[in-house]
C-alpha cells in the first residue's frame, strides 16, 4: 500500500511539474512576443470580425485581409473549409509584421456536418458518455475543416419555454446542466488542446441569459444573488472547473449593468472567485449594443467592457477603433490591454498555432473525417436515446412492420428541418426525412402512404419567419379543408396513423421567442380530423421547447417527442417507432399545461400557503382555472417497458460530520422489452437558514435492464451534496433533517429521511 501511495505521489508531482514547465515556456514565449508588439498590434489581437468579404483566392486583397496584414485582427469566425482558412492564415503568418497566427471559430453547436440532436434534446439522454461523444465527433469534423474554436456549450439555465434559445441549452436544472457542461467541454477539448482533432470550447452566455424577462430574447435579467449563485451560475462554474478555454459574455443586463460591462461577473466572480484563466469574448456586436442599453457612447462602453474583463470584441470593432484614445485619456490602462492581449495569445499557444499555424488545415482530413458512415451511425443511436415517450395508451407503440401506415403532417417529408436550429455547417441535402427513414427501416414489410395534411401555420407570414436559413416547408396554397381531406382519405385506408407535427426548426433558437407555446392551430385542426377517423394515432412531436400539450395528452393515444434529432433523425425516429430501439429519454424541462403557468419548474420553493391535497382551495397558492401540476414533470419519460422501484434503503438514519450516506433502491423491469431507465436522486433540505427548494437533483444513473431483470442502484451521498450558498453567500451545509428521494422522475419518487448533524 505504501508503495502504491508513493507511486501515485510521484505521478502527481511529475504531472504538476510538467504543467509548471509548460506554463513557464508559454509565459517566456509570450513575454518575448509582447515586447515586440506595438500598442496597435496588441489591440488588434482583441478584434474578432466576421469572415466578411473573404473569397477563395482573394483573401489578401479583401478589407479584412488588409487589416490582418496590419496586425488588426486576432481571429475570424464562421468561415468554412480548409482552403479558405489556410488562405487567410497565410496572410496572417506570412504577410503581417509579427506573423501571429489567427484563431478560427464557428457556431459548432450540436455537431458539424454530422448533426446530433439539438442540445435540449441531447440533455434528455441523461447519458454523459453519449453527450461527450457527440462533442468529440463535432470537434473531429470541425477541426478537420480548419476550425479550432467553437461557441459552445451553451449552459444557460432556462425555465421559460417562451424563450427560443431554450433549444440550445440543457434545461432547467443546475445539477444536470453542470454535468452536461463538463461532458461537452471534455468532448471538445479532450486532454490536449494542441492535438489537431480537438477544439477550444467557449461557454455561453455568461451570465443568466436564460432568465430573460417575458421569455423575450436579449431582454433584461434581474435576480437576487442567492438565486444567481444557487440556481443559475453552477453550470458556468462546472464548465470553468472542467478547463473551458474561453467564455462568451451574454447580451442581457444583470443588476442594471449589461453583462459585457459587468466587472462583478467578468472579474470578481469569473476570475477571482472561480480562478478562470482563459479569455472572454463578447457576443455578436455586444459592446456597441450597450449604447442602446443607455450606458454611454461607443468609446465609453468599449472602455467599460475592457475594464470589466472583456478580452475580445466580436464584430463591433469598438475596441479596435477607440482603445488607443481611451488609453490617452486615462479611461483604460496599458495593463488592462496587455492582460487581454496575453490571454488571447495564450489560447493560440495552447492550440499549438505558434508551433504550426496550419495545424488544422489538412486537406486529407477534410476529405476523410467529415460526415463519415461511422459518425452517422453514432448520431443515429444518440438521437434515438434523446426521444422522450410522453404517452403510450394501450401500447399503441411500438408499431408493427406490417399493414398500411399513414404518415401525415407538414414535417413528415421535410429533411431540411430535421437538423434543427443552429446547424450552420450542415448540408441539409444529406439529412434524412421521417418518410425516408420509415420506408428504409420497414422495407417491403409494410406499406407507407403519405400526405402533408396541413401547412405549418395558417399564417403564411408566420410560416416564412419560421422557415429561415433554407428550412422552408414548401407552402401548399390549396384551401386548408382540401389539404386535410386529402390526408383523411389516406388515413382511412391505413391501419395506423403517424402524425409528424409541431414546430419547424426555426420556431426555436435565437430570436425565436413565442408567446403561444401550443402546436399551431392549422396542425391541431389536422390532428383533430385524424383522430375522428377512429384509427390509432401516434403523434411524432417536433419541438425546440416545452410545449403546452394539455389537449394532446388528453386526446392522442401515443406521443413521442423527437425534438430535432439531427442529420440522422428520420432513421432514428423509425428505429424507435418500430421498437428496434426502446425509448429512454427523460425530460430536462417541465411541460406546462398552458403558458399562464410559466415559469414552472420542479425545484421551486414552498410558500407559506402551499396547496396541500386537491385543487382548488381558497387562500392557498393555486389558480382558479387550472391546477398547479404540469402535464409532464422534469425527469419524466416512458419506455416500452415499465420499471418498478422498491422503497429507499438508507445505510443509517442518523449521521455526523463528514460521514457518507448510502441510499439504494431495487429497480425491476416489469415489461417484456429490454430497456434503459434513468434512476434519479433528489434531496430536500427540510429546514434551513434560508428557504430551500422542495427537492433538488443530486445524482442520477442510467441503467440497462433486460426484461424481468432487477438491479440494486446505490448512491453515495456526502456533505458536498448538501451544500448551498447561504444569506452571506457562503457555500456550506447545515445540520438537520434531509429527505432522500429516488425515482424515475421528479414527481414519482420513494422517500426516506436522514438526520445529519455537524
Amino acid at each position: 500500500m505504501k508503495q502504491l501511495l508513493t507511486a501515485l505521489l510521484v505521478v502527481i508531482v511529475l504531472s504538476a511539474g510538467a504543467q509548471t514547465s509548460n506554463d513557464v515556456k508559454m509565459k517566456t514565449f509570450i513575454d518575448a512576443l509582447m515586447k515586440k508588439m506595438t500598442l496597435g498590434e496588441k489591440i488588434g489581437q482583441l478584434n474578432l470580425p466576421g469572415s466578411g468579404d473573404i473569397v477563395t483566392g482573394q483573401a489578401g486583397n479583401s478589407d479584412i485581409g488588409k487589416k490582418i496584414k496590419e496586425g488588426k485582427v486576432g481571429g475570424l469566425f464562421n468561415i468554412k473549409s480548409v482552403e479558405k482558412i489556410r488562405a487567410v492564415q497565410k496572410v496572417a503568418v506570412e504577410e503581417s509584421r509579427l506573423k501571429i497566427p489567427m484563431i478560427f471559430g464557428m457556431d459548432v453547436i450540436h455537431g458539424y456536418e454530422t448533426v446530433f440532436p439539438i442540445p435540449l434534446g441531447l440533455s434528455c439522454t441523461w447519458d454523459m458518455k453519449a453527450i461527450e461523444r457527440s462533442a468529440q465527433i463535432a470537434a473531429q469534423e470541425a477541426s478537420a475543416d480548419g476550425i479550432n474554436w467553437t461557441f459552445s456549450p451553451m449552459v444557460d439555465i432556462a425555465r421559460d419555454p417562451r424563450w427560443g434559445r431554450i433549444a440550445e441549452g440543457n434545461g432547467e436544472d443546475a445539477y444536470l446542466g453542470g454535468q452536461i457542461a463538463k461532458a461537452m467541454v471534455k468532448g471538445y477539448q479532450g486532454n490536449d488542446l494542441s492535438k489537431n482533432n480537438t477544439i477550444m470550447s467557449c461557454v455561453k452566455h455568461y451570465a443568466m441569459y436564460g432568465a430573460a424577462e417575458a421569455g423575450r430574447d436579449y431582454n433584461t435579467t434581474d435576480m437576487s444573488k442567492l438565486r444567481m449563485y444557487n440556481e443559475y451560475l453552477p453550470p458556468y462554474k462546472a464548465a470553468v472547473d472542467a478547463g473551458a478555454g474561453s467564455i462568451m459574455a451574454s447580451f442581457n443586463e444583470v443588476d442594471g449593468v449589461p453583462a459585457t460591462a459587468s466587472k462583478f461577473l467578468m472579474t470578481d466572480v469569473l476570475r477571482k472567485q472561480w480562478g478562470f484563466k482563459g479569455f472572454v469574448v463578447t457576443d455578436y456586436t455586444g459592446i456597441t449594443e450597450m449604447v442602446l442599453h443607455g450606458i454611454g457612447d461607443t468609446q465609453t462602453v468599449a472602455a467599460r467592457s475592457l475594464m470589466a474583463g472583456i478580452d475580445m470584441d466580436m464584430v463591433s470593432e469598438a475596441l479596435l477603433n477607440t482603445t488607443q484614445k481611451s488609453l490617452k485619456e486615462g479611461k483604460v490602462t496599458l495593463a488592462q490591454i496587455d492582460a487581454a492581449c496575453r490571454r488571447i495569445l495564450e489560447a493560440k499557444y495552447k492550440l499549438g498555432l505558434f508551433e504550426d499555424p496550419y495545424r488544422y488545415c489538412d486537406a486529407q482530413r477534410a476529405k476523410t473525417e467529415i460526415f463519415t458512415t461511422a459518425s452517422r451511425k453514432e448520431a443515429r443511436a444518440i438521437a434515438a436515446q434523446s426521444f422522450v415517450l410522453l404517452k403510450n395508451a394501450n401500447n399503441v407503440l411500438p408499431l408493427k412492420k406490417s399493414g398500411t401506415i399513414a404518415l401525415i403532417g407538414p414535417l413528415a417529408d421535410n429533411k431540411e428541418n430535421m437538423p434543427g436550429t443552429w446547424s450552420v455547417a450542415a448540408n441539409f441535402s444529406k439529412a434524412t426525412s421521417v418518410l425516408t427513414g420509415l420506408k428504409e427501416v420497414v422495407g417491403d414489410k409494410a406499406k407507407i402512404v403519405y400526405a402533408k395534411g396541413s401547412n405549418l401555420d395558417y399564417d403564411a407570414a408566420f410560416e416564412e419567419r419560421a422557415g429561415m436559413f433554407g428550412k422552408t416547408l414548401g407552402r401548399d396554397n390549396r384551401p386548408a379543408a382540401d389539404i386535410i381531406q386529402e390526408a383523411v382519405n389516406i388515413a382511412n385506408q391505413s391501419d395506423v396513423i403517424v402524425a409528424a407535427l409541431g414546430e419547424s426548426a426555426e420556431m426555436s433558437g435565437e430570436c425565436s421567442s413565442r408567446s403561444n407555446i401550443e402546436i399551431p392551430e392549422a396542425q391541431k385542426d389536422l390532428l383533430k380530423a385524424l383522430l375522428k377517423t377512429g384509427k390509432p394515432v401516434v403523434l411524432v412531436l417536433f419541438t425546440g421547447r416545452p410545449l403546452a400539450l394539455k389537449w394532446e395528452n388528453e386526446n392522442v393515444p401515443a406521443i413521442l417527442n423527437v425534438w430535432f434529432g439531427g442529420s440522422e433523425a428520420g432513421y432514428a425516429i423509425a428505429d424507435v417507432l418500430f421498437g428496434d430501439v426502446n425509448p429512454s429519454g427523460k425530460l430536462s424541462t417541465t411541460f406546462p399545461q398552458n403558458v399562464g403557468q410559466v415559469p414552472i419548474y420542479y425545484n421551486h420553493k414552498n410558500t407559506g400557503r402551499p396547496l396541500e391535497g386537491q385543487w382548488f382551495q381558497k387562500f392557498r397558492s393555486n389558480y382558479l382555472d387550472v391546477s398547479n401540476d404540469p402535464v409532464y414533470p422534469f425527469g419524466y419519460g416512458l419506455s416500452y417497458s415499465s420499471f418498478n422501484y422498491s422503497d429507499v434503503k438508507l445505510s443509517s438514519s442518523s449521521l455526523k460530520g463528514n460521514q457518507t450516506l448510502t441510499a439504494s433502491v431495487m429497480v425491476t423491469n416489469n415489461g417484456k422489452y429490454d430497456g434503459k431507465e434513468t434512476v434519479q436522486l433528489y434531496i430536500r433540505d427540510v429546514v434551513g437558514s434560508i428557504t430551500r427548494p422542495v427537492k433538488e437533483l443530486k445524482g442520477f444513473e442510467k441503467i440497462e435492464l433486460k426484461a424481468g431483470e432487477t438491479k440494486t442502484i446505490t448512491f453515495n451521498i456526502t456533505t458536498e451534496d448538501l451544500k448551498f450558498y447561504n444569506a452571506d453567500l457562503k457555500y456550506d451545509w447545515e445540520a438537520g433533517t434531509f429527505d432522500i428521494m429516488i425515482g424515475g422522475n421528479s414527481r414519482d419518487v420513494k422517500t426516506a429521511a436522514i438526520n445529519w448533524n455537524k
